[in-house]
């Protein structure tokens, strides 16, 4: 089982980036995946989430309206389109799946890619 996160880089605030979580070794139809982000010095949070039957979504509070989560399953893609983006939001960036439907919490999770550093600055 393997997650790479990529995409990240530097942007000015109010910019966009997407990120991609590749996938393999498992089914995409089996396991929820979600991004997680965890800056200097804070712990690690969950960003959104999607399911892994209906496409139910989950998403945290500061990053609704900004931020959209969706996944390829042909491609073995889950990808985070970020919007508006703000310094807070500068953090390393990884995706996780979850054999759970949906989850929102670090616990949650079964297995972890390595991250991608997204700062945010002008």
């Amino acid at each position: 089982v393997q997650l790479q996160a990529s995409g990240g880089g530097l942007v000015q605030p109010g910019g966009s980036l997407t990120l991609s979580c590749s996938t393999s070794g498992f089914s995409l139809d089996y396991y929820a995946i979600g991004w997680f982000r965890q800056a200097p010095g804070k712990e690690r949070e969950g960003v959104s989430c999607i399911s892994s039957r209906d496409g139910g979504t989950y998403y945290k509070d500061s990053v609704k309206g900004r931020f959209t989560i969706a996944r390829d399953n042909a491609k073995n893609t889950v990808y985070l389109q970020m919007n508006n983006l703000k310094p807070e939001d500068s953090a390393i960036y990884s995706c996780a799946a979850s054999g759970k439907v949906l989850a929102t919490k670090v616990n949650d999770y079964d297995y972890w890619g390595q991250g991608t550093q997204v700062t945010v600055s002008s």
